[in-house]
């Protein structure tokens, strides 16, 4: 990695390299293909040279293993292949979000939309979930564990201590872009069906081990079987000594396996979904076994996924093995001597016993892996905006002081950026301001920021020091036909919720109770503020119901004052953005409607 370079011009080399690869793998490929044609041609002709007397049979072999090694390169070649377009795609998703277009770009990551909670306290109303969301900007995750992880932490604040390891593992992945590239280019697809939940469960169940004789008494039955039935087939199936000796084998295994058949059958039935797709999972864990790291919260993680010496990935690649031979019940030739063999009695038994030896690790391993995919994201985040810090954690509150503060879902470009300090005894602030001016993309602003903040990751700003906050939005407030609530009842349960949040809470408001009368709102919106800095808050509340602004000065110096402006320039409506102390003097709403064309 050049020394100083910018991640869109590392990105962009690295594209073109692996772009290059690629080209060069497809050629290498096809004159492999050539090959293979010349040599497959080469066996017809020896076969036909053989059946004519011409050369000796003892020709065919030799092309004959040369076309088998062939076929086996060109499949190396074109897994490299395949390797090389997802590492393509990988640094065309960097250029995409580095670039603004990470939205709309069709390869665009998942927007955690399975994680939309339209009762969560902010989710729904900082964009956390969905398309062109945090999450989607965030997420690089490759596990559902990962993104499950990662989800969890936007949506729940965590600690300063636990804050201050996430910034020290961050800080130690952020470099490590070939370990991020290296994770992106394992498994078939951009996320792995495993299941945690369900692999920790079927893990964590008791185990009922058979006991090695029996197992080895199924095993010695089973090569006794293939024996028999060898001999039987060498005498042209006349031999009467050879068919009793079958016979005989195949009582002895229904004597084995009919006491045990129930039970072998609930462990395989059991064992089909957890164990269905485990490839991802196992080399994301040999990735990570490759790699020694020296954060307290990253070396505990690596030191998890390895168990008395042996790795978790040997482990899991095991699981997979024995779920693989499962699968191959459905196959002629496991369908025709399975039963012979004990096929599914024995595997039965190999994967109760892998479950009695691993089950009680399962969880802390999928724990390891979806806390360093969430990490990775993380670092990968920080790593792509170098500008952004991370924040200061105060030991008294409340406290919100960010300096220089930008919404990280817009353009770095067109970011504009405020000042916001909340520090004591100023706890509240009332934002005026005319239509479109940045009230409500200011809210976001500051809660999003806190979102990161308290997830461990680095925020839009040139400093951020806050205080343990939890944090209640009402900005995007709706009606619910399912539930029953109009858009005026939907938003005073979420003010409900927002006034009963854990102290000291941060609140940011837009607009409030807009569903009412202007008395009943002037009335409510006073009562609500004044409960909320009783209860230790701190936070911002939207107006343009300038009789609010009143509250501030009656409260004062625990509130204040601030606005956004606009200027009509030669027609056009100017917006700056760009936050000042005082109440907003103007309105824009009749240049508006006449700006789209209503005679009013």
């Amino acid at each position: 990695m050049p020394t100083g370079a910018l991640p869109h011009e590392i990105y962009t080399s690295r594209l073109a390299d692996r772009t290059r690869n690629l080209a060069i793998l497809q050629h290498r490929r096809d004159q492999t293909g050539i090959l293979r044609l010349i040599v497959f041609l080469a066996i017809a002709a020896a076969i036909w040279s053989a059946i004519q007397g011409t050369v000796s049979g003892w020709m065919i072999p030799l092309p004959v293993v040369a076309f088998i090694a062939l076929v086996s390169w060109q499949s190396r070649i074109e897994r490299a292949c395949e390797c090389a377009r997802r590492a393509i795609r990988f640094y065309e998703q960097g250029l995409a979000r580095l670039e603004n277009r990470w939205h709309t770009d069709p390869r665009a990551g998942a927007g955690g939309e399975r994680f939309c909670d339209p009762h969560h306290p902010y989710s729904g109303d900082l964009d956390l979930f969905g398309h062109a969301s945090l999450f989607q900007l965030v997420s690089t995750a490759r596990t559902a564990g990962g993104e499950s992880r990662l989800a969890a932490w936007l949506q729940a604040p965590a600690s300063p201590d636990q804050l201050r390891e996430r910034h020290t593992a961050i800080d130690e992945l952020k470099p490590l872009l070939d370990l991020r590239e290296q994770l992106a280019i394992l498994g078939d697809d951009f996320r792995s069906a495993v299941s945690p939940e369900h692999l920790a469960q079927w893990g964590g169940r008791p185990a009922s081990p058979f006991s090695a004789a029996l197992r080895i008494t199924a095993l010695i039955l089973s090569l006794c079987a293939l024996a028999a039935l060898a001999w039987w087939f060498g005498t042209d199936l006349v031999q009467p000594t050879a068919q009793v000796a079958l016979i005989a084998t195949g009582v002895l295994e229904a004597l084995l396996a009919v006491p045990v058949r129930t039970k072998i059958l609930s462990i395989v039935s059991s064992a089909n979904e957890p164990a269905g797709d485990l490839g991802l999972l196992s080399q994301i864990l040999a990735t990570l076994e490759t790699r020694q790291f020296h954060s307290t919260r990253l070396a505990a993680m690596r030191q998890a996924i390895t168990i008395d010496g042996r790795p978790a990935s040997g482990r899991i690649a095991r699981l997979r093995h024995l779920a693989e031979l499962l699968d191959s019940r459905d196959s002629p030739i496991v369908r025709a001597i399975g039963p012979l063999i004990l096929w599914t009695t024995q595997l039965g038994m190999a994967i109760e016993a892998w479950r009695a030896e691993n089950g009680p690790h399962v969880a802390v391993w999928l724990d390891a892996v979806s806390e360093i995919e969430a990490l990775s994201s993380l670092a990968n985040y920080a790593w792509e905006h170098p500008a952004d810090v991370f924040p200061h954690f105060a030991e008294t509150g409340p406290r919100f002081e960010g300096t220089d503060l930008g919404h990280p879902l817009l353009p770095e470009a067109q970011c504009v950026r405020n000042q916001v300090n909340l520090t004591p005894p100023l706890r509240l602030l009332i934002v005026s301001g005319s239509n479109m001016s940045g009230k409500s993309t200011l809210l976001r602003t500051i809660g999003i920021n806190a979102v990161l903040a308290f997830a461990g990751a680095p925020v839009r700003a040139s400093s951020l020091t806050l205080s343990p906050l939890s944090i209640g939005a009402s900005i995007r407030t709706t009606d619910s036909l399912e539930e029953g609530h109009s858009r005026f009842m939907a938003e005073i349960l979420r003010l409900k919720q927002v006034l009963e949040l854990p102290a000291p809470a941060l609140f940011l408001l837009d607009e409030l109770l807009g569903g009412t009368n202007s008395h009943d709102r002037a009335l409510g919106s006073e009562g609500l503020i004044r409960a909320l800095l009783g209860r230790g808050a701190m936070g911002l509340v939207t107006t343009h119901d300038l009789s609010l602004a009143r509250v501030a000065d009656e409260l004062a110096p625990a509130a204040a004052n601030v606005h956004f402006e606009d200027r009509l320039e030669n027609g056009r409506l100017v917006f700056d953005y760009t936050m000042r102390p005082g109440v907003v003097t103007r309105s824009n709403a009749l240049d508006l409607m006449r700006a789209v064309g209503l005679d009013v």
